[in-house]
């Protein structure tokens, strides 16, 4: 790094390992070299709570970006591959839809080929599910997979994929990645914090055997305690539990059965959810809920009664409050992962998060002189990627015909944001989206989630008159029809992963 004026920063120390903290290692390793000496500092004495991780598909850039072997980190993570999650329950007792990774087919004229399917239905009587034509909900309805591939638009490549994983063991396999590229790794509990006594910028860490970890840059990846970010300098947090009630989560592992699915599951539940996550040597599993609408103890029967596979495990208790820090970045300290917020794990959200913010981070990377107009512009993206997942959670919740428990009849009158009622209301008048955030979730996703929960749109585009109806259809058949063949001749999704991974095909553990 260029340091003629010698305020290159020289030394980051991340506060707390884990999936955030190694997630932010490995790409800071890679990026700095040996231009900045980076220190991680990390308690066995702190645990984790997931037995199972789901991402979304930026994960398999994050993967690339670090040069990964996909073959590796399959063998190495106990991953398996995810088309999407599959919702029961949700808009009504029964409903069932599928959130795919890829648009309804090719796009016509540059618009979502859902409003024309919208009008084709509206037209024919025996027109197939829109979701016929989603790639990723075939093949994961199919339990068939296998990477995109080619050069032209084609079904082969009309979908995209993220991964299930086991997040320790991801966690290790990036702290042995960081390691390699020149990371230290202390272990040791972080008891005290120094402070300079002019500026108030964080100058060290004390450790529990009196050491200290001097410092430029402070990444706090301490977790919901916001070790610095709170514990230092109060950053405040905004709480959104009016819009996202839920606040515990019991988590536990059962035996893998087969057939090894490629998508998330997520069943709606009195006072909550429940998922099921995939892995290549066991399930994982967890219940959502509020503990304002259920005991512990109800919501551990729930899970346990749900379980397709032998519990391998007691469930485990986590507490939060969905919400986010109010600054992220304060003088030289910038929270990643949970200690700069959390909202529930419905989408798979958290590691994207992770990803943007570190992303950001290293496009925004300050000298020592940390101006704050870096630290705003840092702030104002991760408050606005934090506002427009929420929106896009809550919509999950807002939307439903349930009226089976106090719970789900909170959720359809509670108040949403004057953005997520806008988008709900021009689609249910229009079937048309309102995007506000290009690089987050886009137009097919919130289709399917929005059709999904039972909105069927009052009108269609009107353009889409003037066009020959049974040409479109047509044309909507050989798609239709394409898929099909396609996705018959992919294989089996177990059967990939263990080629792949080199692994058997049914593990010892699933019997």
């Amino acid at each position: 790094m260029n340091d003629r004026h010698g305020r290159a920063i020289r030394k980051i120390v991340i506060a707390g390992g884990g999936t955030a903290g190694w997630m932010t290692a490995a790409p800071l390793a890679l990026r700095l070299g040996k231009a900045c000496e980076i220190v991680l500092v990390e308690s066995p004495e702190i645990g984790t709570v997931g037995v199972g991780e789901a991402t979304l598909p930026t994960i398999a850039y994050y993967n690339r970006a670090l040069g990964l072997d996909v073959a590796d980190f399959a063998r190495m993570t106990m991953a398996t591959f995810k088309l999407g999650i599959d919702f029961k329950d949700w808009g009504h007792l029964g409903n069932r839809f599928f959130h795919g990774f890829g648009d309804f087919g090719p796009a016509i004229e540059k618009r979502s080929p859902y409003l024309y399917w919208l009008r084709l239905a509206r037209e024919f009587k025996d027109m197939p599910s829109y979701e016929d034509w989603s790639v990723a909900t075939v093949m994961g309805r199919a339990n068939r997979f296998m990477e995109p591939y080619g050069d032209q638009p084609a079904v082969t490549n009309a979908f995209s994929y993220a991964y299930h994983f086991d997040a320790g063991l991801y966690a290790a396999y990036l702290r042995d990645y960081a390691v390699q590229r020149g990371v230290t790794r202390i272990e040791g509990m972080i008891t005290a914090v120094e402070q300079h006594p002019g500026t108030g910028f964080i100058t060290a860490v004390k450790l529990r055997d009196g050491s200290r970890v001097e410092g430029d840059l402070f990444i706090d990846c301490s977790g919901f305690r916001g070790l610095l970010i709170e514990g230092v300098y109060q950053a405040g947090y905004d709480d959104w539990s009016a819009m996202l009630p839920c606040n515990s989560a019991q988590a536990v592992p059962c035996a893998r059965v087969e057939p090894l699915t490629p998508y998330t599951r997520s069943t709606a539940q009195s006072a909550g959810w429940t998922w099921r996550i995939p892995l290549q040597h066991r399930t994982g599993n967890g219940h959502v809920y509020c503990n304002g609408f259920t005991s512990d103890e109800d919501a551990s029967r729930v899970l346990l009664a749900g379980l397709d596979g032998r519990a391998l495990d007691d469930p485990r208790q986590l507490r939060f409050t969905t919400g986010r820090r109010l600054k992220s970045w304060i003088k030289n300290c910038v929270a990643i992962g949970l200690s700069s917020g959390f909202l529930e794990p419905l989408e798979s959200t958290s590691i994207n998060i992770i990803e943007n913010s570190v992303g950001w981070l290293l496009q925004h990377f300050p000298d020592r002189d940390f101006r704050p107009a870096l630290a705003d512009e840092f702030n104002r993206l991760v408050s606005q990627r934090y506002e427009f997942v929420r929106d896009f959670i809550v919509m999950h919740y807002k939307i439903t015909k349930r009226d089976d428990s106090e719970f789900w009849r909170y959720c359809a009158n509670m108040p949403v944001p004057d953005t997520l009622r806008h988008q709900i209301e021009l689609f249910r008048e229009t079937g048309r989206v309102a995007i506000y955030d290009p690089e987050g979730f886009q137009v097919s996703s919130h289709i399917s989630i929005m059709a999904g929960l039972g909105i069927t749109p009052k009108t269609h585009d009107p353009l889409i008159d003037l066009m020959d109806l049974q040409a479109l259809r047509t044309h909507f058949d050989r798609v239709r029809e394409t898929i099909v063949r396609a996705v018959q001749a992919m294989p089996d999704h177990g059967a990939y992963v263990s080629r792949l991974a080199g692994t058997p095909a049914v593990p010892p553990l699933a019997a």
